[in-house]
């Protein structure tokens, strides 16, 4: 009984405390996002008492009394405080501030500088600003997002590559793409057999940050490859505490569109009042039953109604799935590991993307951080059903024809031309069944890729100021393709001893990419002026194997070894930064580099370059309320551009004889190498880059963004073909350096919180960015180039490169129209007045390049609910819509290849007769490929606390390609063909379903 009251007065004695001291839990949110926040600062503000958030962004906090000041702050956002007044839990949403944001690191190769003293043009993005979706591809997660960068898939194969642009790149004929480097690892452009692109490769979800070097103060340091810029792109790394994450991804997918054509009817219409003495072709009696089942089932009364673009197509699927570990191995060393599968269907009937990655970090630290460790590790297996293009095909296959032949077992039940009185039981020349030729062949690829590295950076104990880096890269790709095709289908074109052989073809290639860089950086600080310089060397190297096999099937077919030596690039390295007073700021570089691509008299080159800085807030405006951060920056340099086709080193180049013409010395057969054209003075483009930029931070960092004006000139343009003197060569053409090209521009971007609030806060992003392509001269003395087939035979070109204007302009003739407003069939204007239409009334009209492109993204939160969509727009870029210029004729459907075609309902519009050099050429055909697209649109609702608490859980939807705004009569003005749309893979548009689980 003593106990019983001993206890009862124990109670009554701490229950005063324990109404003043209490625990306070919740969780902390990116108020952006709406994503949990993990390692908040949580302190009562005057007393001892702290925490911090988890990787959930949840905390638990005791001792509090009532009236107590809790703040909650962490690196880049604004701090929070709330009065403890007895409430058992709370919901934080942090606000980014900008002015916190410069102090992120940005990363400009061999190194990073904080944003705010960056003085060269480079942007950063981080996995919080990538666009959402299904990104199948790395390189789509930061489209349209950076201002100046422009990536375009070209179509909508599954995992293609994209074509990549920085400031409208800097080349004519070399490469224009920009340099990537992956956790410090330059890797190379050309994509292994296999593989549908050269990032295909890499797991979207693994990826930490892109930072776009866009300028050659920022690039330079990669010297001769930094002339189209840089994206460095770093992937995710190991974490203090254990946490889990796995997401969760499906789409559904179907066409949007297709190439308006004539359907069965309009085709018999047209058939009988263009050419009625070929109706009888179609085979009908009755023109006006289509699909009739009460029609006799008769193949010459019976008339089908055949969409063969959409027989081609079907529903796709996209599954992704993404599970990633991150924590301390032994307590010690931060680790990640992340597990993903991605599977896509392509619109084509046979066309499927499957990638499986597997990635590792490690980041171990010892010393007081003066040894750290960074070992990355990714494993990749790509499949590929590869499905070529058969949308040609199926845009003249007669529509009254079925896509299966009820009357034949020929050619597997398939409909085709057939011809009895030939072996092949073909018809000659005529179309093929486009869905016969996709199911009919089994085009597959497997490609294993391993990228890694492994860095070692030291703080040397005795001299503190001075770091040595030693960073060792590796990167190989396996990759096999093999293509078959049966005998007794129509996807074999080849036919030997008049009978179809099928197709049995196997490539190989071995692709290995080994780097060594080792470089110091010092690091000190005397009184108001700190300095940083690093100086070093880099190795690498890059090896190929490749083999392919011919036709297996036809005794005659010779394998192959593509030729395609070694290379070697050597370079030495050194930029120093400088900062006065945390206000002046200095950058120079230079890099020497040397490459195995060319002769020993032009393998070096040397790529200065200079940047200043200048905050100008303090000078001017301290004491402005409206102008929170104003900073000016000034850029040179020059940068290099060695990737050139293979074949055109400086070493000389032989053709080899065929079968049927070699020599037989002693009874073995010698095949005589013959000499080719070649140039022993190849050397690199050099682009010289002026910037100048203005960092701007409104209503304190609530508007911030840049803005940028750029001028390039690029000297000593690489040509595959190039005019040379009789007699001096063994050939009367070859590759050679020679001309100049310039580009300038202004970019703009801004990031503003419009809203920021306890429950509601909205964030926009807008960028645009306009630039002028010139030709200042071209080689040879050439005052102008004819490039393009122009699809009206041999020689026809369509666009023309001449100095003084923008590259690949188009080059056509001057249509004339009726008083009406309708074209003339074949009436073009005498533009030089002899009163002869020929080549001499051509005429430069638009050109590809877009007068300016934009991106605009919006993120809204509301309490547990996110609601984003990303919009792109170009405006003013032309296309040649080479469908209707080759195809919308009269003639194209009475065609001299055995059967008949269909043709676009353009032809309505124009009743063209004959498709001729001049007809193709008419300036009809360049139209304007403006648009604006809805890249996505996603809506979320996030649990915080599910399962008691031991996870947040986010479920949301969303649409991908949710529509396209614009007057191009195409299928899709977005194509990357230098502005001619000659058919185009479609893009899908996508339903998607997901979830976020975090643990």
């Amino acid at each position: 009984m003593k106990t019983i009251y001993k206890k009862l007065l124990f109670l009554f004695l701490i229950l005063p405390f324990a109404a003043f001291a209490q625990t306070l839990s919740g969780v902390v949110l990116d108020a952006a996002s709406n994503q949990p926040l993990p390692g908040v600062n949580v302190i009562v503000k005057g007393a001892n008492k702290s925490t911090t958030t988890d990787f959930d962004g949840k905390f638990q906090l005791g001792g509090l009394n009532n009236g107590d000041l809790v703040q909650f702050s962490f690196i880049g956002y604004t701090a929070q405080e709330v009065k403890y007044s007895g409430q058992k839990s709370v919901s934080i949403s942090l606000v980014e501030e900008a002015n916190q944001l410069q102090e992120v690191v940005v990363q400009v190769g061999y190194g990073g500088v904080k944003k705010k003293d960056l003085t060269g043009s480079v942007t950063q993005l981080s996995s919080k600003d990538f666009n959402k979706g299904a990104n199948v591809t790395t390189e789509n997660l930061l489209a349209g997002r950076v201002a100046g960068l422009t990536i375009n898939t070209g179509g909508g194969a599954p995992g293609s590559g994209s074509q990549i642009r920085i400031r409208g790149g800097s080349s004519l004929s070399a490469s224009n793409n920009p340099l990537i480097v992956i956790d410090g690892l330059p890797i190379t452009e050309g994509q292994n057999v296999g593989s549908t692109s050269i990032l295909a490769s890499i797991n979207p979800n693994d990826i930490e940050s892109f930072n776009v070097l866009k300028d050659a103060s920022a690039s330079a340091i990669y010297g001769a490859r930094a002339a189209n810029g840089v994206i460095i792109i770093t992937t995710k790394r190991g974490g203090k505490k254990l946490t889990i994450d796995y997401n969760f991804q499906y789409g559904s997918g179907r066409v949007m569109n297709t190439v308006d054509i004539m359907n069965s009817q309009q085709y018999i219409n047209f058939i009988q009042q263009n050419q009625p003495s070929r109706f009888s072709e179609l085979g009908i009696i009755n023109p006006n039953i289509i699909d009739n089942p009460s029609t006799p089932q008769n193949e010459s009364q019976q008339i089908y109604n055949t969409n063969w673009q959409k027989a081609i197509y079907r529903r796709t699927d996209f599954v992704d799935n993404n599970l990633s570990l991150r924590g301390q191995l032994f307590n010690s060393i931060p680790a990640k590991l992340t597990i993903n599968n991605t599977y896509q269907e392509g619109l084509r009937l046979t066309n499927e993307f499957t990638r499986n990655n597997v990635s590792v970090a490690l980041n171990p630290r010892f010393f007081n951080d003066h040894l750290k460790f960074n070992v990355s590790a990714l494993y990749s297996n790509e499949r590929n059903r590869f499905a070529d293009g058969v949308e040609g095909t199926a845009i003249r296959f007669d529509p009254t024809k079925p896509v299966y032949n009820p009357y034949s077992n020929n050619f597997n039940g398939f409909y085709e031309y057939e011809n009895p009185s030939d072996p092949s039981g073909l018809a000659a020349q005529s179309p093929r069944n486009p869905v016969a030729q996709l199911l009919q062949t089994n085009d597959r690829g497997v490609n294993n890729r391993f990228l890694g590295n492994f860095e070692v950076d030291y703080k040397f104990h005795f001299f503190p100021e001075l770091r040595a880096v030693l960073n060792v890269g590796f990167d190989e790709s396996n990759g096999v393709r093999r293509i078959n095709k049966g005998t007794t289908g129509i996807g074999s074109s080849e036919v030997l001893n008049n009978s179809f052989i099928g197709t049995n073809i196997e490539d190989e290639d071995t692709r290995r990419n080994k780097l060594l860089d080792a470089y110091f950086v010092y690091n000190k600080k005397f009184g108001n002026t700190s300095v940083e310089a690093t100086a070093g060397y880099s190795y690498q190297k890059f090896e190929y194997n490749g083999y392919r096999s011919g036709n297996r099937n036809n005794p005659a077919a010779v394998e192959s070894f593509p030729a395609n030596p070694d290379e070697v690039l050597i370079g030495y390295f050194a930029r120093t930064n400088i900062n006065y007073n945390d206000k002046y700021l200095l950058t120079l570089a230079m890099r020497r580099d040397g490459t195995s691509r060319f002769s020993e008299e032009n393998r070096w080159g040397n790529y200065p370059s200079a940047a200043f800085a200048w905050k100008l807030k303090e000078d001017f405006f301290e004491n402005n309320k409206t102008i929170s951060d104003l900073k000016l920056r000034l850029g040179w340099g020059i940068s290099g551009q060695q990737n050139i086709p293979v074949g055109d080193f400086y070493l000389p180049r032989y053709s080899t004889g065929l079968l049927n013409s070699q020599y037989s010395f002693g009874g073995e057969s010698l095949t005589v190498g013959v000499p080719q054209s070649y140039n022993p003075n190849i050397k690199w483009e050099e682009t010289t880059s002026y910037n100048f930029g203005l960092d701007y931070g409104l209503f304190n960092g609530r508007l911030s963004g840049a803005f940028d004006v750029f001028y390039k000139l690029t000297d000593d343009l690489y040509f595959a073909e190039t005019p040379y003197a009789d007699g001096s060569n063994f050939g009367n053409q070859g590759p050679a350096n020679g001309g100049s090209f310039s580009t300038k521009g202004i970019e703009f971007n801004l990031n503003a919180d419009v809203v920021r609030g306890d429950n509601f806060n909205w964030n926009i992003n807008f960028n645009a960015t306009t630039f002028e392509r010139r030709i200042e001269s071209l080689p040879a003395d050439q005052v102008e180039q004819f490039i393009g087939s122009s699809g009206a035979g041999t020689g026809g070109t369509s666009q023309i490169r001449r100095v003084g204007f923008t590259p690949d302009s188009f080059f056509v003739y001057k249509q004339l129209y009726n008083l009406d407003g309708s074209p003339i069939d074949g009436a073009f204007a005498d533009l030089n007045g002899d009163g002869v239409v020929n080549q001499s009334d051509r005429y430069l009209y638009k050109n590809p390049d877009p007068d300016a492109v934009f991106g605009f993204s919006s993120n809204m939160n509301y309490k547990n609910f996110d609601f984003s969509f990303f919009l792109r727009a170009s405006v003013g870029n032309r296309i040649l819509n080479q469908i209707n210029s080759t195809r919308a004729y009269s003639s194209f459907a009475f065609a001299n290849d055995g059967q008949l075609s269909n043709i676009p309902v353009s032809f309505n519009d124009t009743q063209f007769a004959i498709a001729n050099g001049q007809t193709v050429l008419s300036d009809l055909y360049v139209e304007n490929g403006s648009f604006l697209r809805m890249d996505n649109i996603t809506l979320g609702y996030t649990f915080p606390e599910w399962l008691d608490g031991k996870a947040s859980l986010r479920l949301f939807t969303g649409v991908q390609n949710a529509f396209i705004i614009t007057e191009y009569s195409g299928l899709d003005p977005e194509i990357n063909n230098e502005g001619r749309d000659n058919t185009i893979y479609p893009r899908q548009r996508q339903f998607l379903f997901g979830a976020n689980l975090k643990f």
